[in-house]
Parts: structure tokens; C-alpha cells; sequence
């Protein structure tokens, strides 16, 4: 999971603060420790991440482009130069720009941005851009929330008091909410000082920075390993009563693949690099094979692992999780009853592997394996309207045609709950009654008569008459001929 440091450079960041003794603080000192503590962390807890460094105040600047650097980082943050006002609407738009060249609009990120509270005057100022939410035109949108999934963290070089003593705290937290309420603002306790920065800093780390580390299994084969990004709690929507499932500490093994726990420390093994690793070989063989294994994480939660490289020389352990459930995968079937060849009463590959019993074929038809009616457009609606007045116009030789069409944007109408179609397609047809000229056979009059009375019932949402199986049929009449009457 990337990080994006968005640092405020603005004027109001040179704000002195007082401390003891001789030498003089600005807010930009204390923001400037605060993130060497964090960079010094990911450098020896998050190794593998990316982070970018961006300054802003009426403008925005990459100051270094994602890296696994940290000493770049910390070297362009010790340059960092003051500029004018802040403008943090903009320096959010370049957060979007790098974070999609970069990765994309689907791989999380998080950023941190750093500001004394002070949020700009006048246009451009934070304050400005949240009044003018409503009134934007399309290309002129508001960068928040993120095209990507994003979680934002605000490390403010004020205290509460502060803050709260404008409206710029309210300002921060309606930002949060514009990212989905995904993130937190973090404040100084106590005294601008060295030691406050430290401890809001440490709190952030342990929010989102605290290192994963778990144990691989494989039948009697272990491996002490550390997880990037740390694996979230998923909430599962289906639950009455949700509760966050999260990687637990003792698992089982997966048949042929592997499984993982938590541990609190790593172990010495690791740490010392010079044991036989069965992470390695498990990495080393799923590269060459180029298959997965699966993971359990939980009681009826799963994932896979596999190779990924990242540069023609590099290539890394990666793990996917599953959706919680005991089918996570519906053309593989239930995980628990996946087994070895050996198990079964004769091979499901067949004697010279021609065969596979992958994938399972579902028990119940896929919606979109039938004939269903969808609008997406208005013009899809429009088509189909115009198609039963068409044939109306023809009746009664367009008589089965006619209630072919009919009841199939009957039924679409009843799917949807899109009551008032039905009506008024009712008074369409019964527009087209009035319509018909003298020459026109009688039995088309009674039929879209007959048409009208029944979408009518139909859209009053009265059972016996919106029964979704329930189909209109043709009037019987007594006239011969042409006439519908003779036709069924």
C-alpha cells in the first residue's frame, strides 16, 4: 500500500513555537521531526512500500517520486523551502494525478498530509472549496473522494484548542467525511513541542504502520513472515449483526496449500536471514510453476499466494483474500471439501488428464444466461416502447408480436417496481385507440383496449393482477378473418 506525504509549505507554517532553552522552533521543525521519525520507522519496519514526498502551498511540487528510498525522502524534506498561502484543493488534485499514474485507480493508498491547521483565505482556501461543493460543473469536481481507495490521515501542528478556535477543525473533519469517512486527524496534546510531535506521530504508526507479522504452515514445514500492507478487518454485509473478521492467530492447513497466523514478535530465524526458509522455497517454486497456493486466514476465510514480479530481476510473495465464506470461489465449490487425487473413487482428470470437474456448474441458471430486459439508457426504454405501438398500428395481424412485446416490458416494469411505465404506456394505447381510422379492423380497438385495462390493474400493484409469472393475453372476440379470434 503506497503513502503519499503531502507536506504544507506555505508562510504560516514558519510560525515560531516556544520551547526551552536557546534554540528557535518553527511549526515546519516540528512537522519536518515528525515525519523523520515516521520515515526512520517504514525504513526498518516497511522495507518493501513505496512512499512520495509532494509540498504545497498555492501550488503543488513532487518533491520525490515513489520510492523505497528513505534517505532520498529525508534528505528532500531537510531542503523543503517556504513558499506562499496555502491551497490544499489543488495539492489534492496532484495526489490524484501521481497516485494514478503510478498505480492506478484500483490499488489503495494512503496519504498523510502535514499542516499547521492554518487552511488558506479567501479562493483557493480549504473554506472556500467546501462552500462551492454544489455549485461545480462536471470538470471542475472537488478531488475528494479519490478515483482510488484511499484512507487519509491529517497530522495537525496545532492543538485542539487551536483548531477549534476557527473553524478549521470542522473544515478537517468534513474533509474525512468527503473521503467516505475513511481516516483520522491527529492533534498535538499539550505544548507545541518535540516531544507532543513524537507522540502524535507514534500514534499514527501504530494506526497504519505497525508491522504484520504472521507464520507460514505447510504440514510440518513453518516460515516466520511479514504481511505489507497489514491485512484490515472485513466487515461481512450479509450478517445481521457484523462483526469484524481479522487474521486470527491459530489456523489449520489448507489441504496441499498454506495457511497463516499472527505472531507478535518475529522470531530469531528470521531476523538472522542465514536458516533454510520455507517462505523461499514456497516462492521459488510457485515462480517456476506458475501456479498458487491457497491460504486460510480464518474459520471459512481464504486467499491464495503467489509469485509476482515486480522488475525482470525482482519478484515478490504476494497474497490475495477472498470474500469470507465457505465458497469464496463459486466455480471451485466449497474449499473445505478440496482434496488430493488420491482421495477420490477414480481420477476427476481422467487416465491421460482430458478431463477436468472445474469449473462446477451452478445449480440455478444465471440471470445473465437469459433473455432479461435492461435499460441503461433512456433510448433502450424508448425502443421498446416504440416497438409495441408499432405493432399496434398492424393490429390484428401483429396480434401475437404485439403481446410478445407487451409482456415483456411487463415484466421488466414489475422487476423494477417502475409502476408509472405501465401506466403510462396504458394511455399510450389507449391514445392509439382514439386514433385508429375508420378503416381500421375492429378487433384492433378491443385488443388495445383490452391492452390499456390490464397494464392499468397491473400498475395498482394489486396481486391478482401484478403477478410477475402472470402474461397477457389476447381478447377473444367473435370476429373472423383477420381477426385474433381465429388466429388462437
Amino acid at each position: 500500500m503506497p503513502t503519499v506525504v503531502l507536506m504544507d509549505s506555505s508562510l504560516s507554517m514558519t510560525r515560531p513555537v516556544s520551547q526551552e532553552g536557546s534554540e528557535e522552533f518553527q511549526r515546519k521543525n516540528l512537522a519536518v521531526h515528525g515525519l523523520t521519525m515516521l520515515f526512520e520507522h517504514m525504513a526498518t519496519n516497511y522495507k518493501l512500500e513505496f512512499t512520495s514526498l509532494v509540498a504545497f502551498s498555492s501550488l503543488w511540487e513532487l518533491m520525490v517520486p515513489f520510492t523505497r528510498d528513505y534517505n532520498t525522502l529525508q534528505e528532500a524534506l531537510s531542503n523543503l523551502e517556504d513558499y506562499d498561502k496555502t491551497c490544499l484543493e489543488s495539492a489534492l488534485h496532484g495526489v490524484s494525478n501521481i497516485v494514478q499514474q503510478e498505480w492506478g485507480s484500483t490499488c489503495p493508498c494512503q496519504v498523510v498530509l502535514v499542516t499547521d491547521g492554518a487552511l488558506g483565505i479567501g479562493r483557493g482556501s480549504l473554506r472556500h472549496s467546501l462552500h462551492t461543493l454544489k455549485q461545480r460543473v462536471e470538470d471542475k469536481k472537488f478531488p475528494l473522494p479519490f478515483p482510488f481507495p484511499a484512507k487519509m490521515f491529517i497530522m495537525c501542528i496545532a492543538n485542539v484548542e487551536e483548531l477549534q478556535s476557527t473553524d478549521a477543525m470542522d473544515n478537517l473533519e468534513q474533509l474525512i467525511g468527503l473521503n467516505g469517512g475513511e481516516g483520522q486527524i491527529f492533534t498535538m496534546e499539550g505544548p507545541l513541542c518535540l516531544k507532543s510531535v513524537q507522540s502524535m506521530f507514534g500514534k499514527l504508526i501504530d494506526q497504519a504502520y505497525t508491522p504484520f507479522y504472521a507464520v507460514l504452515h505447510c504440514g510440518n514445514l513453518a516460515s516466520d513472515v511479514q504481511v505489507f500492507p497489514r491485512p484490515e478487518p472485513v466487515l461481512v454485509d450479509e450478517e445481521v449483526d457484523p462483526i469484524p473478521k481479522a487474521v486470527q492467530t491459530e489456523v489449520d492447513e489448507v489441504g496441499a496449500g498454506t495457511t497463516e497466523d499472527a505472531e507478535e514478535e518475529p522470531s530469531a530465524n528470521q531476523m538472522a536471514g542465514k536458516s533454510p526458509n520455507f517462505c523461499v522455497l514456497l516462492h521459488g517454486s510457485l515462480k517456476v510453476e506458475g501456479m498458487v497456493a491457497l491460504v486460510q486466514l480464518g474459520p471459512e476465510w481464504y486467499g491464495m499466494l503467489y509469485s509476482q514480479a515486480d522488475s525482470k530481476k525482482k519478484s515478490n510473495l504476494m497474497m490475495s483474500l477472498f470474500e469470507p465464506g465457505p465458497e469464496p470461489l463459486p466455480w471451485l465449490g466449497k474449499i473445505s471439501q478440496l482434496g488430493p487425487i488420491s482421495d477420490a473413487a477414480e481420477n476427476p482428470y481422467g487416465e491421460d488428464d482430458s478431463k477436468s470437474p472445474f469449473p462446477l456448474q451452478p445449480k440455478n441458471k444465471r440471470s445473465y444466461a437469459q433473455n432479461v430486459t435492461v435499460w441503461i439508457k433512456a433510448n433502450g426504454l424508448q425502443t421498446d416502447v416504440q416497438k409495441i405501438l408499432r405493432n399496434a398500428r398492424k393490429l390484428p395481424e401483429k396480434t401475437q408480436t404485439f403481446y410478445k412485446e407487451l409482456n415483456r416490458l411487463r415484466k421488466a416494469a414489475l422487476a423494477f417496481g417502475f409502476w408509472e411505465l405501465l401506466k403510462g404506456v396504458a394511455e399510450l394505447l389507449e391514445r392509439e385507440c382514439t386514433l385508429l381510422p375508420d378503416s381500421a379492423h375492429p378487433d384492433a380497438a378491443f385488443q388495445l383496449s383490452h391492452a390499456a385495462q390490464q397494464l392499468k390493474l397491473a400498475s395498482t400493484g394489486d396481486s391478482q393482477y401484478s403477478a410477475f409469472n402472470h402474461n397477457i393475453t389476447p381478447l377473444h372476440t367473435d370476429f373472423s378473418g383477420g381477426g385474433a379470434g381465429d388466429r388462437m
